[in-house]
């Protein structure tokens, strides 16, 4: 089956994108709408605060003259009233029982020329504040108004009550609306295009150290470098680290298969030649000479077979294996193997907490390989002990109370094949693999004085 091509969603830097430039639109729309309706109710307001300070003059100004009509004296001092359909208005009803009209426009400004305002529908709870009734409607040329009506009963008992109202153009709020809104559009315009300008060089700076990381790879894919060098941010670098450390890790691995390889081939190869040669020379080739050699060379897979395992489970820190339990099985095998020699086989500061951070079956041919050699050269006594000298490493000491070694020659023993007696049985290969097994875990091996008076051997390891 072939696989989706990556869209949208299998890109970084689209998606990032993509949520970045849809917060942006939000966040602006959000605003814009808000900033428009906060303005739109400041203007109302503000025509509302205009038309109560008119209706205020003309409450304070109407009276009633002899002959019951009402007289405005002295003018409002808006001149726009005294204007032919300026766009704001004021008249005077005459009420007959508070309510309904007997005389419509029997006081009006010049403003409003022959025409008349329109009677206010009844209050409602939301339009009507403080006696005071707002409303909208139509005025002359068929524009619309917003009007404010209040009913006064003047201070003659005997005067009809008057309904004064006072109106303006609502087009003093919707051009200065329009022209907010027009300002309002070019100003969230221009910042959401700085914004979006923004996002798309903020990811696409914050995403180039990925686009140099993917060169790089890149190039290591092609063989063209061995590692990837450079700095990157810290949020990338310990990602670069780590795969530089499985690089270098790969390429020991292979160069130690290599190299076993190659050392298995040349170990072999000697025995097989000595047969080779002594079957060219006669019809038959001793049995004793076969054994020989073919117990060589099973000595020498072994060996490397030990070694490859050892490359194999090289960091494998997944594995735990309680120290305590491993070398007491030991101790009991040893026992058993020296048991006409009567050695005294100790053990001194293991505990059941302490762990190697490994495979078992490595520890084990660890310390059975320096335990089986302490053996071999003990007079009466081996002792093996542990301590801890971090959280996580320990340090396994296997002394002997033998004839030790001299100080110029205690490394030589961890080298292939060196024996340093040879009428002791071994094959020399013992404390080598001891050496690639502890380095395969990032441990240490050396040898020393003993207290006993013989040799100690130190194992570092990790502990779990």
């Amino acid at each position: 089956m072939t696989p989706a091509r990556p869209g949208m969603l299998g890109s970084l830097r689209l998606r990032l994108l993509a949520g970045t430039l849809a917060w942006i639109l939000a966040s602006v729309a959000l605003a814009g709408w808000g900033m428009a309706s906060l303005f739109r109710q400041h203007i109302t307001q503000q025509l509302q605060a205009e038309l109560t300070l008119h209706l205020n003059q003309l409450t304070a100004a109407v009276n009633t003259g002899a002959d019951g009509r009402p007289v405005v004296d002295p003018p409002l001092s808006d001149p726009r009233l005294e204007q032919p359909l300026s766009g704001l208005y004021w008249q005077v009803d005459r009420l007959a029982d508070g309510s309904r009209p007997i005389a419509i426009g029997a006081a009006r400004s010049r403003s409003l020329w022959d025409q008349t305002l329109a009677s206010p529908p009844p209050a409602t709870p939301a339009r009507s504040t403080a006696g005071d009734q707002s409303y909208d409607m139509s005025g002359p040329e068929g524009r619309g108004l917003t009007a404010l009506a209040r009913v006064l009963k003047p201070a003659e008992d005997d005067a009809a009550p008057l309904r004064l109202i006072v109106a303006a153009d609502r087009s003093v709020l919707a051009e200065p609306i329009g022209r907010f809104n027009h300002m309002l559009a070019i100003a969230l315009g221009t910042l959401a295009l700085g914004l979006t300008v923004a996002a798309v060089v903020q990811v696409v700076v914050g995403l180039r150290p990925l686009a140099r990381l993917r060169e790089q790879l890149a190039a290591q894919n092609a063989g063209d470098v061995k590692r990837i060098d450079g700095r990157f941010p810290s949020e990338i670098q310990p990602l670069v680290d780590d795969f530089n450390k499985v690089l270098a890790m790969n390429a020991d691995i292979v160069q130690r298969a290599r190299t076993q390889a190659g050392n298995l081939a040349h170990a072999v190869k000697t025995p097989l030649t000595i047969l080779a040669n002594a079957a060219a020379r006669g019809d038959s080739v001793p049995a004793a000479l076969v054994n020989e050699q073919v117990g060589m060379a099973n000595r020498q897979i072994d060996h490397h077979l030990a070694r490859a395992r050892a490359a194999a489970s090289s960091g494998a820190a997944d594995g735990r294996a309680p120290l305590l339990d491993s070398i007491q099985g030991l101790v009991r095998v040893m026992q058993r193997l020296y048991a006409q020699r009567d050695l005294k086989i100790a053990i001194a500061g293991f505990t059941p907490a302490q762990q190697f951070r490994g495979e078992q079956q490595d520890l084990q041919e660890m310390l059975g390989n320096l335990l089986d050699n302490a053996c071999k050269w003990a007079n009466t006594q081996v002792l093996i002990s542990a301590e801890m000298i971090a959280p996580a490493s320990v340090l396994m000491h296997i002394d002997d109370d033998g004839p030790g070694i001299e100080d110029h020659a205690r490394e030589r023993i961890f080298l292939r094949g060196v024996r340093m007696d040879e009428q002791l049985p071994g094959s020399g290969l013992g404390l080598d693999i001891v050496r690639d097994l502890a380095g395969t875990y990032g441990g240490e091996v050396h040898a020393r004085r003993s207290p006993l008076g013989g040799l100690r051997v130190t194992l570092q390891l990790p502990a779990a």
